[in-house]
């Protein structure tokens, strides 16, 4: 029996979990040389050591041996009852495009809208490091992963990177990332370099977003640090993460996931972006929603302190709430409280999503949900599992009803 049954369910962030050479085997020549091998620390399954070629040779062995435990009837056998509870490379589909259906099919998820793991990062910094044609050319790579694993199933939902460093290159790949089949177009959290992100040079990539029903989402990892490093130099040891070691987010940094979209969609809205793209959507994707509530109150303060002397808030149709109701989809961390968030903020802001197969989604995320749902409305339900997501995703989200 699937993990989730009785309900249409569309899952709003899901991963795959990309080999060593992954970008560097869908970059062009020109840059492919310049695109290290990921190097996979104590948090995953796999670790380097020693000589840069001895370590590729080693993980390229490791992985055709884990590649095989997949496919073994031993790992088979108890997939279904073990396909929330395995984690990472461990789990199916994680790496194996081929697999990812049969995890659907066990998840009992209609669709899964589908980011990288360990790029985003890396992403950002190139497009921050002044090197365009590898900031750039390293995001075609990625879009080229994305969309090559994705199309193993209709159900699965690509995200492809268009950088806004340069306002006429961004038009150009996201032009060239829709026409690859990008289900989503995925821009850093924070600001572009040397300039804002309500640039009306950038108004072509949301226009061209807008009339492909494509929506803008925003995933946490793409900003660079989250916090200044110096909060962990309090003379304690650092605490491990969710995997155990100290290459993702802990307590301390988790409070500033919100910040970067928090500033980025207020800006946006100020400077009329969702007022002149009325139809395109945005997402925010693993960055939590229970800021959602005193953030739109905060931007309504701002709104009525300024209005008098800001022409910008003044040509605006709508408040700033109406806008993030109307445009604006969230999904809440499984520790955060949904209802809550729903009765602050309204029914219209907040998805499901099991951050599959990465251990901060935890092993029961409808349970968890649900429990903080409480005795919500069976609309609000509809809404968190299904209705919220496929008004965020457009035409892709007609596509999987069609």
């Amino acid at each position: 029996m699937p993990y989730s049954t009785g309900r249409v369910i569309h899952d709003a962030d899901a991963h795959i979990m990309e080999t060593p050479t992954w970008l560097r085997d869908h970059a062009d020549p020109a840059i492919r040389d310049r695109i290290a091998p990921l190097a996979y620390t104590s948090g995953n399954e796999l670790r380097q050591t020693g000589d840069p070629d001895e370590q590729l040779r080693d993980l390229t062995a490791a992985f055709d041996a884990l590649a095989a435990k997949h496919a073994s009837p031993a790992y088979r056998a108890d997939e279904e009852a073990e396909i929330i509870n395995r984690k990472n490379f461990a789990a199916t589909g994680a790496f194996i495009a081929e697999d990812r259906s049969r995890a659907l099919d066990l998840l009992g998820f209609s669709s899964q809208l589908v980011f990288n793991t360990f790029h985003n990062g890396r992403l950002h910094d190139w497009e921050h490091a002044g090197d365009l044609d590898l900031a750039y050319g390293a995001a075609r790579a990625h879009n080229r992963g994305m969309v090559e694993f994705c199309s193993a199933d209709p159900r699965l939902l690509p995200t492809c990177y268009v950088p806004l460093a340069d306002v006429e290159r961004a038009a150009s790949m996201a032009a060239e990332a829709l026409e690859q089949g990008a289900a989503a177009l995925l821009v850093a959290s924070g600001c572009p370099p040397g300039h804002s992100p309500s640039h009306l040079g950038l108004d072509p990539v949301w226009a061209q977003a807008q009339e492909a029903g494509v929506p803008i989402v925003f995933h946490v990892g793409g900003t660079g640090e989250l916090i200044d490093q110096a909060y962990f130099r309090n003379g304690l040891p650092v605490p491990p993460d969710f995997h155990g070691g100290e290459e993702n987010f802990r307590s301390v940094d988790y409070m500033g996931i919100p910040h970067p979209p928090a500033q980025t969609l207020a800006t946006m809205i100020f400077d009329g972006v969702l007022d002149r793209f009325e139809d395109l959507r945005f997402g925010v994707i693993e960055q939590g929603a229970i800021w959602v509530p005193s953030w739109t109150r905060q931007m309504e303060s701002a709104f009525d302190a300024f209005h008098r002397h800001e022409e910008r808030l003044r040509a605006l149709a709508l408040r700033p709430t109406e806008y993030v109701r109307r445009q604006v989809r969230f999904t809440p961390y499984p520790t955060e409280d949904v209802g809550w968030i729903t009765d602050q903020s309204g029914p219209e802001v907040c998805m499901f999503s099991s951050d599959y197969p990465h251990v901060e989604g935890g092993r029961r995320p409808i349970e968890r949900f649900e429990a903080s749902l409480g005795d919500a409305s069976a609309d609000v339900r509809d809404r968190f599992y299904q209705s919220n997501f496929v008004d965020l995703m457009g035409s892709a989200a007609a596509v999987l009803a069609a």
